[in-house]
């Protein structure tokens, strides 16, 4: 361990994450088991904040813990990671690419069912709850 030992509020106060997101990281394997005082207390290095650091950024750019994970597992095995990060990357870009695609269709179904009960003022029909839900759009 570097010099300094962090409790797990100092390290996420440096990190930039929560300490919730620190005991999750520790759990998923992570972040290495920190080394405990007498009474249980976690201690951070600064390296471990380094990391913190990291899977925070990792995150941000809309990595999952598994990808954080997998990311870090061949880092550690001695290679670097910058190709599976790109395949990564890209898999996010198309999952949020369908994401937009899908919003945008919902939008486009929204608005077409707003114009339509703007025209369809026939709220006081009996229906079940109400027509602009309950009547087909074409």
């Amino acid at each position: 361990m570097t010099s300094r030992a962090l409790t797990i509020g100092q390290a996420a106060r440096a990190a930039g994450v929560t300490r919730k997101a620190i005991r999750v990281y520790e759990t998923k394997g992570l972040l290495p088991r920190p080394e405990r005082t007498s009474t249980g207390y976690r201690l951070f290095s600064q390296d471990d904040v380094e990391l913190l650091t990291f899977i925070r950024r990792a995150r941000a750019l809309g990595l999952r813990l598994d990808d954080v994970h997998a990311v870090l597992d061949i880092r550690r095995g001695g290679r670097p990671p910058c190709d599976a990060v790109r395949d990564l990357l890209d898999v996010r870009i198309a999952e949020i690419d369908a994401t937009v695609d899908d919003l945008l269709a919902l939008r486009r179904s929204l608005a077409e069912a707003r114009k339509a009960a703007e025209n369809d003022r026939s709220c006081g029909e009996p229906t079940l709850v109400c027509s602009i839900i309950e009547k087909p759009r074409v």
